[in-house]
């Protein structure tokens, strides 16, 4: 498949190359990382722009890899009246997304407590595939903590009121529809509130070292002031309630299509008109899904705090872990953009991309105004992450978008075949990095060689000006799916 490099970092593959699409396919990438995509990346990005309603282009950032549907790192928009929604360009884990702490303590505070620190959140936080958490909630119940997501939590007991602000959308968007939502996935969901579940879910704590921040005043403005300061970050989703949400709908949407005389390229981009009864039931689901995942960080933040203050034996306001943000990475909302010259509301997918509001919008918290909406890149286990701000030239190149993490080179299974879960886990206790898992076979999937390097990924989209580094994380400690 034919693709031109129309500017440095950014590649188009033309309708040209394949019949029914109605825009290019952009892909943002330096030239390594662009020969190093699988075949599945141009397959699938060339099948987003052929969807009914798609405006200007169909993206994948410099993460991108082969997902369902939508490639991972995948972003489009489609206008309200003409366009659809699909479960593909959203996620099976609805909101799978970012929380990032911070604390007071350093690296030399936490060293000698590292083993048990992780030992409590492990006990704390539960992991694994089907677990449940500690919040059990009868039907009715869990019903009001996904029309509430975070605001239902903190009125629960679960979190701080100032946490809430620093949460996109305040950690609860509206229009939830109860309704909309099965039995099935209803069940799913009402007992894992407070869990990081599989795959390549985590909570890691990190430390922050002087070399590591590249812009000091805005680190200062995120809250990191002083050298080797410990963080703390979260990457989970709504789990099987949203899994369940996509798998309702995927379904729904295969026999609306007939009746809506949509035909795709590939039946896992099922969609239907965002505006049709099917379109509008699906949306009001995915925003319940969306606030369970708001929630179910929340109680994990809520956990982590406790745990911290049960190893440290004070009370964990005085060890800071305030919440720096939470941003979601699989969602599709209505957004506001400049297209053809004149001002639209559009239907953002994002499917492993991020949110990257620059300066003064009024969607993102007073406190971070004069520099940005926080961008949280999680990378491997092993390699570290990001903090970025977001800016302005979002609303120009991408829909207001960035990447969301490295991305995977490997597959599970390859990844597997490479190293087992315990020498693994060894290898990196002795470089310092404490792991505790609910699965050795779960560990192997995520050893940092099957990811892309994040330091790459990351440079390209601050060359392109769509996001800026802040500051790198270290891992020293990380808590499993």
């Amino acid at each position: 498949m034919r693709t031109v490099k129309i500017a440095p970092d950014v590649f188009e593959i033309p309708p040209s190359e394949k019949k029914g699409m109605h825009v290019p396919a952009r892909i943002l990438a330096s030239d390594a990382l662009l020969a190093g995509m699988d075949e599945g990346v141009f397959r699938q990005i060339t099948n987003v722009a052929c969807l009914p309603g798609i405006v200007e282009h169909a993206l994948c950032m410099p993460d991108g890899h082969w997902g369902y549907g939508f490639p991972i790192g995948g972003v489009a928009a489609f206008d309200l009246d003409r366009g659809v929604i699909s479960p593909g360009g959203i996620g099976f884990d609805i909101n799978c997304g970012m929380r990032l702490l911070r604390t007071n303590l350093t690296e030399q505070d936490v060293r000698p407590r590292l083993d048990a620190l992780m030992t409590r959140l492990f006990e704390r936080v539960p992991s694994g595939v089907g677990i449940k958490g500690f919040v059990r909630l009868d039907r009715d119940r869990f019903v009001e903590a996904v029309c509430g997501g975070a605001r239902w939590c903190v009125d629960h007991g679960y979190g701080r009121l100032e946490d809430l602000e620093l949460l996109e959308e305040g950690g609860c968007i509206p229009g939830a529809e109860p309704s909309a939502l099965s039995d099935r996935a209803l069940t799913r969901g009402k007992e894992q509130l407070g869990t990081l579940g599989s795959g390549n879910h985590y909570l890691e704590v990190q430390v922050v070292h002087p070399h590591n921040v590249y812009d000091e005043s805005t680190a200062r403005k995120l809250g990191f002031d002083r050298d080797h300061q410990i963080a703390v970050m979260l990457h989970c989703g709504s789990r099987g309630f949203g899994h369940q949400v996509g798998t309702d709908y995927l379904k729904i949407f295969q026999s609306a299509m007939k009746r809506y005389g949509i035909e795709t390229h590939d039946r896992e981009l099922a969609c239907a008109p965002f505006k049709s009864p099917e379109g509008q039931q699906y949306f009001g689901a995915m925003v319940a899904a969306a606030n369970s995942a708001f929630a179910n960080r929340q109680v994990i933040t809520h956990q982590i705090r406790a745990a911290f203050a049960d190893v440290f034996g004070v009370d964990d306001r005085e060890l800071g872990l305030e919440v720096v943000y939470d941003v979601a990475h699989n969602i599709a909302k209505i957004e506001e953009y400049e297209v053809e010259g004149r001002r639209r509301k559009l239907l953002v997918h994002r499917k492993g991309a991020t949110r990257s509001f620059g300066p003064a919008r009024s969607d993102i918290p007073d406190r971070y105004r004069d520099i940005g909406q926080p961008v949280i890149v999680g990378g491997s286990m092993e390699t570290g992450s990001f903090l970025l701000v977001g800016s302005d030239e979002t609303k120009i190149q991408t829909f207001g978008s960035t990447l969301h993490g490295s991305g995977r080179t490997m597959s599970r299974v390859a990844a597997k075949k490479r190293i087992r879960g315990d020498e693994l886990q060894r290898d990196m206790a002795r470089r310092g990095i404490i792991v505790k898992s609910a699965s050795m076979r779960g560990l192997a999937e995520e050893a940092g060689f099957a990811y892309k390097n994040i330091s790459e990924v990351v440079d390209v989209v601050e060359r392109l000006g769509i996001s800026r580094k802040v500051i790198r994380f270290e891992p020293i400690g990380n808590v499993k799916g």
